[in-house]
């Protein structure tokens, strides 16, 4: 029974990184009618209504320790997203990509700092070779650093501190609320600050095709996206999920070749490869754990 939750969790995660993977050619081709925290505003407030319709019910009594997870997750969210939506209209989609996945290499780190276990060497390695297959994968042409890079790098970061508090705090909370917390945490801080850095109101947003990208961003990117890795992450590790949520870099490429008509060299196709392999590596020592020759905590 364990096996099998672990399984569905991992197809979950999976299915997240697909759906960012085509997030990408969405944000890449909205940017131009919709500023940057107007579209956070846009997904979030998309997501946080939808989200609480559907489970108005599991949100009663909610305490508040909850409220005050919930409230971090937001945080790192929205800081991730703000960061990443504004390094992709200073770099290319392809470095845009490759920078914010640092998060592979990071998580295990993260882990040990803040939730006290220690990185594994076969975690670590995993974390290289994706992050080498996501290069492979994303980075076609020279690199040269400028500040949509370093926004990007940024990004990865707050999105592997998201994922190791998301691991500590699913253990103890109902994922659903969860991700209704950390949905509104970020909608309200989007909205406040939409004015302030973008300004006035995006009319063009209200556009049949950027309404309908916006939509899809609300309720799958988001909305979907987040409420899948956190169920997930209840029943798979940080390590290993983090690799399985980089695989969205692949899908990204797949769906750039498939819309926008992109080529696919045998360069990206070794770093699809290497990413996959990534992922049995990820997981060694939790199907261990599961074996019944569990890891001590700290170690």
């Amino acid at each position: 029974m364990k096996k099998t939750r672990v399984v569905l969790a991992s197809s979950g995660l999976l299915a997240a990184a697909l759906i960012w993977g085509f997030a990408f050619v969405v944000v890449k081709d909205s940017l131009d009618t919709v500023p940057p925290t107007y579209m956070l505003a846009f997904r979030f407030v998309i997501a946080s209504l939808a989200l609480s319709a559907v489970f108005m019910k599991r949100l009663k009594g909610i305490k508040l320790k909850a409220i005050k997870n919930g409230i971090i997750l937001g945080v790192f969210v929205f800081a991730g997203y703000l960061l990443q939506t504004v390094g992709c209209k200073y770099t290319t989609a392809g470095k845009n990509a490759f920078l914010t996945a640092v998060y592979v290499i990071a998580v295990p780190f993260l882990h040990w700092i803040i939730n006290r276990h220690r990185a594994k060497s076969t975690h670590v390695a995993a974390g290289v070779l994706a992050i080498a297959g996501i290069g492979l994968l994303s980075l076609q042409t020279g690199w040269s650093v400028n500040i949509g890079d370093l926004l990007t790098l940024l990004c990865g970061i707050a999105f592997g501190i998201h994922i190791v508090f998301v691991e500590r705090y699913a253990k103890e909370h109902d994922p659903v609320v969860l991700t209704v917390l950390q949905l509104w945490t970020a909608a309200l801080i989007s909205c406040a600050a939409a004015p302030l850095i973008d300004g006035g109101f995006p009319v063009m947003a209200l556009n049949p095709k950027t309404a309908g990208s916006m939509l899809y961003l609300g309720l799958l990117s988001t909305m979907g996206c987040y409420l899948l890795q956190n169920v997930g992450q209840k029943y798979v590790p940080p390590n290993a999920a983090s690799i399985l949520l980089s695989t969205e870099a692949v899908f990204g490429a797949l769906f750039s070749v498939i819309f926008l008509v992109e080529r696919l060299t045998p360069r990206m196709l070794a770093g699809c490869v290497l990413i996959f392999a990534a992922i049995p590596l990820s997981g060694a020592d939790y199907q261990k754990a599961e074996s019944g020759l569990k890891p001590k905590r700290g170690q």
